[in-house]
């Protein structure tokens, strides 16, 4: 054994092989492969060791498991030792010589050594499987009665760790557990650990510990011990929502340890229990709870100030942004504090006091927040240039901090929400905050992601997606423009900066995509808003600039929409007369073109706003080239027309909510129930004569060739039709004779079938000019030559108001702006949803345990006798818990059956063997399992007395 290397030995090996570690340990595992199947248990153990060094680096161990068990097993305290470290490290739950250990468990759980039995204590809640924690229970249930406390320590917190995986050992254990804690004579070891597990059960079902609180309370005022008061702590903060009368039975022993202790961690506790509690907010007690509050502010502001540490800086500022939502005016008191905390070196605490300023600032106080984050955008905006321009004329540097883009990205989005907040009631100066809003957008970073804009679709099925900065800075532009009538034209003309091509190279760098996020709801700000403009030929020519062409397609629709409104305002501008006709037909040549490029877009969005624009500007442009000096009524009147109106106002996203459902709308119910079956019969059904005609072969019945006058008569004589598929019977063309008759025949079929759209002479639509000509004059068969030409005359009253001279009035100033609110629908029940379904948002979440394991079933896990008074529960969900907790444990009895290992000529009962009388002493920790051990237990024991089982057996009544 000299010559075999040590853990010690393959640390320094590892160390010496700088470059070519990675030979090293393959070599070095070859050797722990060998090693370890011998049958020398100090090799084995020493292998072992270096297995498991090395799968701390990432080298898979558990082709070793085996191995593993054969070291668990050895009599050597030491070599016991390193098997259940590798059990720790390899061991999981689909390990399949993991049924293998349950007797050594056993064994080792129950012997007279508390070494030895603290091995499998600290190693099964690594390894713990249901089944397992099923056949274990009752030897660790036996072991909270050890005469040691370290043995009872170490059961309990076992035990926690069998209820994550096996939730009825938690109400087995749970009086034994209870009684130590509630024994004032029971070392501080135990109580600490039984604290430990009520801690972390608290939170799943925290009525059942609140008999405990008598018990808690003493503990915390009389402990002592700082981590136990830190943990009660807790747990009285999840208690005290279920009793409120705790509040003032805490408030005096917490407000007391926050003005003694010296631990920074009790003191945060302390407050932060105070926060989750609720003992700061109610009404009751007013001066007591703000006595309390500024204790705890107080205390936080030494903590930011005084200390260095940054995490305790963190933590305070964590706790002061819960405090601020119900003491605002005493957390807007530390202001010169948490402002200074803007400009520390840590992001973290960045964040965090920009998260505070949001809830602490005032309209007194919010140009000078809003100032100071728009002065720390503009250092870290500071070009790579002129900081080596200052460095070469040795002056200090803009910004020798450089932060990330996300962290200037979160400064945007906290600075809209310091402004935007409650309906921007803290804003004073609504022109400063548009001038903010131009301002940002040069200041936001380029490689910010603008996926949100271009991908609708995805941000409506993620309703909480948090847009990005680009395109919420365009939504408040547009917001104030509508909310804020005294501040319109300011807010259309910053729009109107913004949308100019010249200015697109300083506000929107090429390598970013920021402009696809402002543009669009820019755009929609100057065309629906054009009679503020500035200039708005500049602008039209702006919107249908060529480079526009790339933006995305959301972007494009909004500009769509832009370009006529623009232009109408554009006609309504000048004198009329032919040096305006010719403006105007130049102006609408190049509007044309840009509608034409678009009318091929592959967005059908786009495509059809194109084209639907287009035709309508075309007509414009037919009507330009009259020879009379008016202005065409098409521009003076109609187009116009199209988008004047009611004025459009802010709709509350609720609103759509508070719709009242018909009742004859049933979203639940299925169209139909034999979907599969209609597509099945869809190829396979075909009309027939002989059948009554339904309503569904109407969609299989293929339309037949109509007359057409025109074709027939520019069609030569001797043409004869071709086969179509629409000649289904194969039969030759019909004369027209024949072919009105079957659609009269047709018709008087299809009368009825609500399907059918009946011709416009049977419509009870409104009538035209246009239909009545069609009834009047073509009969039954349509004849394009017999259409009346209808001449659209109209009265010159009309064009009479049309002023082209109309001067763009300006709102007076006032001195307080009115900002409009949001629409929406009054009902009775104004704060719920009614077109909601129940129930849609009533779902627990629970905390995720750090362990990754599946803890859900504790939360219906009851510990008291009885049912509980505080929640009640229904029946149907009882009986229903109670039949699945009843079918787990015959899963589990069943899993356990299957493995066990069965031995060939032996029942799976066992044997009854007559035993002897043994003058041994019996020793009660090794044996004394109690009798709920021997249901679990196989009875594959007598393989040792294989010899007596030749006798004759006795039945259980013979003596």
């Amino acid at each position: 054994s000299r010559f075999e290397k040590s853990l010690y030995d393959l640390i320094k090996g590892l160390r010496g092989h700088k470059g070519s570690e990675n030979e090293y340990i393959q070599s070095s595992l070859r050797e722990c492969k060998a090693e370890i199947k011998t049958q020398d248990m100090d090799k084995k153990a020493t292998a072992l060791l270096k297995l498991i060094y090395l799968e701390m680096f990432g080298y898979d161990m558990s082709w070793a498991s085996f191995h593993v068990l054969e070291v668990m097993s050895s009599a050597k305290y030491l070599q016991k030792r390193v098997g259940y470290l590798g059990a720790v490290q390899s061991f999981r739950p689909d390990t399949e010589v993991l049924m293998l250990a349950t007797n050594l468990l056993k064994k080792d759980i129950v012997t007279s050594s508390i070494p030895n039995m603290s091995l499998p204590l600290i190693t099964l809640p690594h390894i713990i499987t249901p089944s397992l924690a099923m056949s274990l229970l009752p030897d660790l249930l036996s072991r909270l009665s050890h005469s040691s406390p370290v043995v009872r320590k170490k059961t309990i917190v076992c035990l926690y760790r069998l209820a994550l995986v096996y939730p009825e050992a938690l109400k087995l254990a749970w009086p034994k557990i209870k009684d130590h804690l509630m024994d004032d004579q029971e070392d501080g070891s135990v109580t600490t650990a039984a604290i430990n597990v009520v801690c972390e059960l608290g939170w799943r079902r925290p009525h059942d510990f609140l008999p405990l609180a008598p018990r808690l309370f003493e503990l915390l005022v009389d402990s002592g011990n700082n981590w136990m008061a830190i943990k009660i702590i807790k747990l009285f903060a999840t208690l005290t929502p279920l009793e409120p009368r705790l509040t003032r039975k805490l408030l005096r022993p917490l407000t007391n340890i926050i003005q003694t202790t010296s631990a920074m961690s009790l003191l945060y506790e302390c407050i932060n229990g105070i926060i989750q509690g609720g003992i700061l907010d109610g009404e009751e007690n007013l001066q007591e709870r703000d006595e309390v509050a500024t204790l705890c502010v107080g205390k936080l502001r030494g903590m930011i100030v005084m200390d260095s540490d940054p995490n305790l800086k963190y933590v305070a500022l964590l706790a002061l942004n819960r405090i601020v939502a119900t003491h605002p005016t005493l957390v807007s008191m530390q202001q010169d504090v948490i402002m200074d905390c803007l400009d520390d070196a840590d992001v973290s605490i960045r964040l965090q006091a920009l998260e505070l300023a949001v809830g602490m600032v005032s309209s007194d106080s919010l140009q000078p927040v809003v100032n100071r984050l728009l002065d720390q955008l503009q250092q870290a905006s500071v070009p790579a240039a002129e900081l080596v321009d200052a460095l070469e004329t040795s002056e200090t540097p803009p910004n020798p901090t450089l932060w990330p883009s996300e962290y200037q990205t979160e400064v945007v989005h906290r600075i809209l929400d310091l402004c935007s907040q409650k309906n921007y009631s803290e804003i004073v100066d609504f022109e400063w905050y548009v001038a903010v809003l131009v301002q940002l957008v040069g200041l936001l970073p380029p490689s910010e992601n603008e996926d949100d804009w271009g991908h609708p679709k995805e941000q409506e099925a993620i309703p909480n997606l948090r847009m990005n900065a680009a395109l919420r800075i365009g939504t408040e532009i547009r917001n104030v423009a509508v909310r804020v009538k005294g501040v319109r034209t300011e807010a259309t003309r910053a729009a109107e900066s913004l949308m100019f091509v010249d200015n697109r190279s300083t506000f929107f760098p090429s390598s970013s995509t920021i402009g696809d996020g402002v543009l669009g709801p820019v755009a929609w700000v100057v065309g629906e808003y054009a009679e503020y403009l500035l200039s708005p030929n500049r602008t039209l020519l702006s919107l249908i600039d060529i480079s526009n062409a790339s933006l995305t397609p959301r972007t494009l629709s909004l500009f769509l929409q832009a370009i006529p409104k623009v232009f109408v305002q554009v006609t309504q501008t000048g004198q009329p007369g032919d040096l305006w006709k010719s403006e105007m037909s130049l102006l609408l040549a190049r509007v044309v073109e840009f509608l034409e490029a678009l009318a091929a877009h592959p967005d059908l969005d786009v495509q059809e706003r194109a084209i639907e624009f287009l035709e309508v500007l075309r007509l414009a442009a037919e009507a330009l080239t009259s020879d009379t000096q008016e202005v065409p009524f098409l521009l003076a009147s109609v187009i116009p027309n199209l988008f004047t109106g009611l004025e459009l106002n802010p709709v509350a996203t609720s609103a759509q909510r508070k719709v009242v459902l018909p009742d004859s709308l049933r979203l639940e119910e299925a169209f139909s129930h034999d979907l599969p079956g209609l597509f099945r019969n869809l190829d396979n059904s075909s009309p027939h004569e002989s059948k009554p005609w339904e309503a569904s072969d109407f969609y299989h019945l293929p339309e037949l060739s109509s007359p057409n006058k025109q074709t027939r008569d520019l069609a030569p004589v001797d043409l004869q039709p071709h086969a179509s598929y629409q000649n289904f019977t194969g039969a030759p063309v019909e004369s027209s004779t024949a072919i009105q008759r079957r659609m009269l025949e047709r018709r008087e079929r299809f009368k009825d079938d609500p399907f059918y759209i009946a011709p416009s002479g049977d419509s009870s639509g409104t009538s035209t000019p246009f239909h009545e000509a069609l009834n009047t004059s073509n009969g039954e068969v349509l004849d394009i030559d017999s259409i009346p030409i209808v001449d659209l005359k109209l009265g010159d009253e009309q064009l009479s108001h049309v002023d082209f001279d109309r001067q763009r009035s300006r709102r007076p100033p006032v001195s307080k702006l009115v900002v409009a609110g949001d629409e929406t629908f009054e009902t009775q029940n104004s704060l719920t949803d009614i077109s909601r379904p129940k129930g849609s948002d009533d779902h627990l979440t629970y905390k995720r345990s750090l362990l990754q394991v599946d803890s859900s079933s504790l939360g219906n896990l009851s510990l008291a006798k009885g049912p509980s008074p505080q929640v009640p529960a229904d029946e149907g969900d009882t009986e229903m818990a109670r039949a699945m907790q009843q079918v787990e444990e015959v899963r589990l009895r069943m899993q356990r059956e299957s493995e066990r290992i069965q031995l060939e000529g032996i029942p799976a009962e066992g044997t009854l063997v007559k035993k002897k009388k043994k003058t041994k002493k019996h020793v009660a920790s090794d044996r004394d399992v109690g009798p709920v051990a021997e249901e679990f237990t196989p009875a594959i024991v007598k393989k040792k007395r294989k010899k007596k089982t030749q006798e004759p057996e006795k039945l259980p009544g013979e003596n």
